[in-house]
């Protein structure tokens, strides 16, 4: 891949945008260390391939502080880009500085990606579809009619436990190492949480957990070799599947126990790709090659590795 399209811009460098084609962007703060970028124009290249139309979409990373973002998000439709996605720290933040969002996206309370209209940005998020898409992909299970515990109350939580109820499992478990925060997320999903049963507990105390549920990891114990696993999984009888969604390092202490226990398991790189192959679907309305960005992400990830 060029030199050029791995580059991560500034704000400066969008204040002065004037190259041609169409441009997408990754906007987060760090952003060096995305993939998306290399999954992204691996997608568009295929895609041009066939139909020449969009053999000028290119794909950019963009470093833009907290303080700037509302500058930027203007300006980036100023300058004709066609959507955006957004990392941490600003998919929140983001939503006050759209004209519309979508109902998922509001009950989430955070976007990840950003399409153009006319007159501003729609705002939706693909987090939530790309968990249940790797799901299926890497494990061959669904949330539908699933035991489902998952771990941690913060952002990333919130968008899979979103993602539960709409497809409806049989229960929803929310674990976090202080009760308070489980209880004020299912607090929060109480309205969207329909005939599905939420529960919660702490961490320490995996009690009572059902037989043969689907363990979801959305803390960010694991990013570290030196984590502990967020569960000990020896407390759940037979968990059915175990994913996490760190990608890096790619085999985390929970991982480990999964694989030490014979039971299914995954990282997250396979949401990466499906979150961005949902978002880049909406910009381009038409489908797109996920077998080309899954080995653009793993051959990506392997050289980030070296």
């Amino acid at each position: 891949m060029p030199a050029a399209e791995q580059t991560v811009r500034t704000l400066d460098d969008l204040r002065s945008w004037s190259q041609p084609g169409t441009a997408l962007a990754v906007v987060g703060d760090p952003v060096a260390h995305s993939l998306s970028p290399r999954i992204h124009n691996a997608a568009l290249a295929e895609i041009a391939r066939e139909d020449p139309q969009y053999r000028s979409w290119r794909y950019h990373a963009f470093n833009i502080a907290p303080a700037d973002l509302a500058t930027a998000v203007a300006l980036f439709h100023a300058k004709g880009f066609a959507g955006m996605n957004f990392t941490v720290p600003h998919k929140e933040t983001v939503l006050a500085l759209v004209e519309e969002a979508d109902a998922l996206t509001r009950s989430v309370g955070a976007a990840n990606t950003l399409i153009r209209t006319p007159t501003g940005w729609r705002a939706t998020n693909t987090d939530c579809g790309g968990l249940a898409d790797a799901l299926q992909a890497e494990l061959k299970i669904s949330l539908t009619r699933s035991h489902v515990v998952l771990l941690g109350a913060g952002g990333a939580a919130r968008a899979a436990a979103v993602q539960c109820l709409r497809d409806q499992a049989a229960s929803l478990w929310i674990g976090n190492r202080t009760a308070a925060r489980a209880a004020a997320l299912a607090g929060a999903l109480a309205p969207f949480a329909g005939p599905v049963p939420v529960r919660t507990f702490e961490l320490a105390h995996p009690d009572h957990l059902p037989a043969k549920s689907i363990i979801i990891n959305a803390t960010t114990l694991g990013l570290r070799p030196s984590d502990r696993s967020p569960l000990n999984l020896e407390a759940i009888p037979t968990p059915a599947a175990v994913f996490d969604m760190i990608y890096n390092p790619p085999v985390t202490a929970l991982l480990r126990q999964a694989a030490a226990l014979r039971r299914p398991a995954a990282n997250g790189l396979g949401m990466l790709v499906h979150q961005g192959a949902r978002a880049l679907s909406h910009w381009l309305g038409r489908p797109v090659p996920v077998g080309v960005m899954t080995a653009a992400a793993r051959a990506a990830y392997a050289i980030e590795r070296l």
